[in-house]
């Protein structure tokens, strides 16, 4: 059965555990949150054992896969076996696997496969077979029409009953951030606890009180915009930033780091390998992997040496042969050259 977010967990929550279940979708908290609704089950239901197994394209040993999942276990009676798609497609080996798997499913083992990706179209008889043996949760993003319900949801599920302006306001914040949002209203929940007299409705006045304005256009927020390929943001969070007087010279640092890190996994054979090589985190996997598909490997290597040419223009230090310009511009043009394909012809302008 192929469910959504909202229902996926009381699904969970009412029945005994399926043979597999099937968590996909580029928007990361919620993928997280329902393989962790997943887990919990699982260990509410007395699996303490987890096997992950990362399967990334052409490296992905699936007959390893399959001699583990067949090995008994030599510790507990069941176990959950977890297998990780950043790309939502297993291939004919994996798809093959999995689809007989479930077809025939072992009767100490709960398959858990996560999709950092998805979409209509990387569906098979793989992932029919997992919603015939269990449960599909496809994590859809949330449109910006959406978000205000979303919030509030989220909200009142935290005991906190805010106004629909409120609400509004906290979306407007946030600008479509997802995880920015879910610290925000946690953040709100916890300080409502602490503060005596707290008003039964949270309005407008009393949430700019408390929380913070997580729309302010930060250099970490830059980066993630451009990598997701969210040229308007990253437009807009820009103006933001020189409005503000941040320095150019102090964004370039986290600019240049993101830079590397994408040019090192575009040259990685192995790409889950790279990414525990250079610490990324799961739920900043699935930004890379966007980024990844939008340029070859030798345009990342042109992007860091553009970011060294926009670091220079900045402090003033132009090489011979350089015409000085403006900075921001530079920075703009690289920016939006990591967020859209096309936009890379104005790095030579």
């Amino acid at each position: 059965m192929e469910l959504n977010v909202d229902r996926f967990a009381a699904q969970l929550a009412g029945e005994p555990l399926r043979p597999a279940y099937l968590v996909a979708g580029s928007e990361t908290l919620l993928v997280l949150e329902a393989a962790d609704a997943v887990r919990s089950a699982a260990r509410g239901q007395g699996i303490d054992e987890r096997e992950v197994h990362d399967m990334e394209g052409r490296d992905a040993d699936w007959d390893a896969l399959d001699a583990a999942i067949n090995a008994p276990s030599l510790f507990a009676s069941r176990r959950l076996v977890e297998v990780r798609l950043p790309t939502g497609k297993p291939g004919t080996e994996g798809a093959k696997l999995i689809a007989g798997l479930c077809a025939s499913p072992p009767s100490d083992v709960v398959l858990l496969v996560v999709a950092g990706d998805w979409s209509r179209s990387h569906g098979g008889k793989w992932s029919e077979a997992i919603t015939r043996a269990g449960h599909a949760c496809i994590a859809w993003p949330v449109k910006p029409h959406e978000l205000t319900g979303w919030i509030g949801q989220r909200l009142r599920s935290r005991g906190v009953k805010a106004a629909p302006d409120a609400v509004a306001r906290l979306a407007q914040r946030v600008e479509g951030n997802l995880l920015a949002a879910a610290q925000e209203v946690d953040k709100l929940a916890l300080l409502l606890d602490r503060e005596a007299g707290a008003p039964a409705v949270l309005d407008v006045a009393k949430m700019e009180s408390l929380v913070a304005d997580s729309a302010r256009f930060d250099v970490f927020r830059l980066t993630d915009a451009a990598l997701n390929g969210q040229s308007a943001q990253v437009s807009r969070m820009l103006a933001g930033l020189r409005a503000e007087g941040e320095a150019i010279p102090a964004l370039m640092g986290m600019v240049v780091k993101e830079l590397n890190t994408v040019a090192a996994l575009a040259r990685a054979r192995n790409l889950a390998a790279e990414f525990k090589a250079q610490r990324v985190w799961e739920s900043k996997q699935a930004v890379y992997t966007r980024a990844l598909k939008r340029h070859p490997p030798e345009r990342w290597q042109r992007m860091l040496v553009e970011a060294g040419k926009v670091d220079r223009i900045s402090k003033g230090r132009v090489r011979l042969g350089e015409e000085s310009t403006d900075a921001w511009q530079q920075l703009e043009r690289l920016l939006l050259a990591v967020a859209e394909p096309g936009a890379v012809r104005l790095l030579a302008s």
